[in-house]
C-alpha cells in the first residue's frame, strides 16, 4: 500500500476524530462496522449512506447496533452488487447450457435425417425397385423432411429467445459494472473508477510517450456551507460542480468525485497549457453560477473551487502524480483559494507559499 502524503494523513485523522465524536453522540457501538459507517459518513464517500444516516438520526436521534449492521450491509460491504453479478452470470451460464442442449438435439436430428437419406438412396438404387416402392420412398422422405423442418423452426425460435435473454443479462451485468464505478450523487465516476483510469492513463503515457495532465478540484469552504445551509443544499453544490465539469470537457476525459468535495479530471494526450486553460475555464464557470435554494428560491450566492494541476513526468506513478496535483490544490487554498496552481513551479517553492 502506498504511503499517504502528510496532507492526506492529517485529513484522515480529522475524519477519524470526527467519526468517533459522532459514534459517541449518537450512541453507536464502538465496533469496526460502526467506525466504518461513521468514517464514510464524515468523509462523504457514499452519498446514499449519508442520506440514510441523516434520515435515521433525524427520526430516532440515535444509531444503534442493529441499524449500524443494516447500514453497513446495505451500503458498504458490496454484497448487493456482488449478488446481482452472480445472478446475472448464473443466468448466462444457464442459457448457454440450454443452447448446447438445443445444438445437440439439432445435430442428432441432422444425423438421423442423413441416415434416412442414405437408406432411401440405397433403396432407390436397388435393382428390384418398382414404381410403388418409389412412391413409398418419396412419401417417407416427405414426412422425414417435414419433421426436420418443424424441428428447425422450433430450434430457431428457442435460439431467438435465448439470444434475447442473454442480451438482457449482458445489459444487467453492464449496468452493475457502471453502477459500481459511478458516484450516485453526481453521476460521474467514483474513487474506484478514478484510480483505475488514472493508473491506465499513467501506464499509457509511460509506454507511448504521450502527455498527460491531472486536475484536482476542491470546493472552497464547503464544510461551512454545509453547516450553514444543510446537507441537501451541500449535495446540490456537489452536483453543480460535477455538471459544470461535464459541460467543459471532451468525451475522452475522465471525470470523478473521489472525495467528499474533491473532484478529479484526467486529461490524456493533453499538454500543460491546454490543461491549464481547461482548469481555468472550469474554475470561472463554477464561480459564475449563482446557487439558488430549491425549496425557497433563496439566492445562496456563488461558490468557488481551488484547483491543482500536475503534468506527467517520466517515472511518475498514479500515486505520485495525484500527490503532486493534490499538493498544488492545497497550495491554491493557502494562497487565497479560487485559483489554479500547477506543478511547473518547483515543489520547494510551493512549500514556501503562505
Amino acid at each position: 500500500m502506498p504511503d499517504l502524503s502528510s496532507a492526506e494523513l492529517d485529513r484522515s485523522f480529522l475524519f477519524g476524530q470526527r467519526a468517533m465524536e459522532l459514534m459517541k453522540a449518537y450512541r453507536s457501538p464502538a465496533t469496526p462496522r460502526s467506525y466504518a459507517v461513521w468514517y464514510t459518513y464524515v468523509a462523504g464517500l457514499n452519498p446514499p449512506l449519508n442520506e440514510a444516516v441523516k434520515r435515521i438520526t433525524a427520526e430516532h436521534g440515535a444509531l444503534g447496533d442493529g441499524t449500524i449492521d443494516q447500514l453497513f450491509e446495505t451500503y458498504l460491504d458490496g454484497r448487493r452488487l456482488s449478488s446481482e453479478t452472480e445472478r446475472a452470470s448464473a443466468g448466462v451460464l444457464t442459457e448457454i447450457e440450454q443452447i448446447m442442449e438445443m445444438l445437440d438435439a439439432a445435430l442428432g436430428s441432422t444425423a438421423r435425417y442423413g441416415a434416412s437419406l442414405q437408406a432411401f438412396s440405397q433403396d432407390l438404387a436397388a435393382p428390384a425397385v418398382n414404381r410403388a416402392r418409389v412412391r413409398e420412398i418419396i412419401s417417407s422422405l416427405v414426412v422425414t423432411t417435414r419433421d426436420v423442418a418443424a424441428n428447425n423452426r422450433t430450434l430457431e425460435a428457442r435460439m431467438r429467445e435465448s439470444r434475447n435473454e442473454i442480451e438482457t443479462l449482458r445489459e444487467t451485468l453492464e449496468a452493475v459494472r457502471v453502477e459500481s464505478l459511478t458516484d450516485p450523487l453526481t453521476g460521474i465516476g467514483n474513487r474506484k473508477h478514478f484510480e483505475e483510469m488514472l493508473r491506465m492513463a499513467v501506464d499509457q503515457a509511460a509506454v507511448q510517450g504521450q502527455p498527460l495532465c491531472l486536475v484536482v478540484l476542491d470546493i472552497d469552504h464547503f464544510k461551512r456551507f454545509n453547516d450553514l445551509y444543510g446537507h441537501l443544499t451541500g449535495d446540490q453544490v456537489l452536483r453543480l460542480v460535477a455538471m459544470t465539469m461535464r459541460e467543459n470537457v471532451e468525451s475522452r476525459t475522465t471525470l470523478a468525485r473521489f472525495g467528499g468535495e474533491e473532484f478529479g479530471i484526467i486529461l490524456p494526450d493533453c499538454e500543460r497549457l491546454a490543461a491549464r486553460e481547461l482548469a481555468e475555464k472550469v474554475r470561472t464557470s463554477v464561480m459564475g453560477r449563482e446557487l439558488v435554494k430549491r425549496s425557497t428560491g433563496e439566492s445562496l450566492g456563488r461558490i468557488t473551487v481551488s484547483v491543482g494541476l500536475a503534468a506527467y513526468r517520466r517515472g511518475d506513478t498514479a500515486v505520485s502524480l495525484l500527490e503532486r496535483a493534490d499538493h498544488c490544490m492545497f497550495t491554491a487554498k493557502r494562497s487565497g483559494r479560487n485559483r489554479v496552481v500547477d506543478d511547473s513551479v518547483p515543489v520547494d517553492s510551493m512549500n514556501d507559499v503562505a
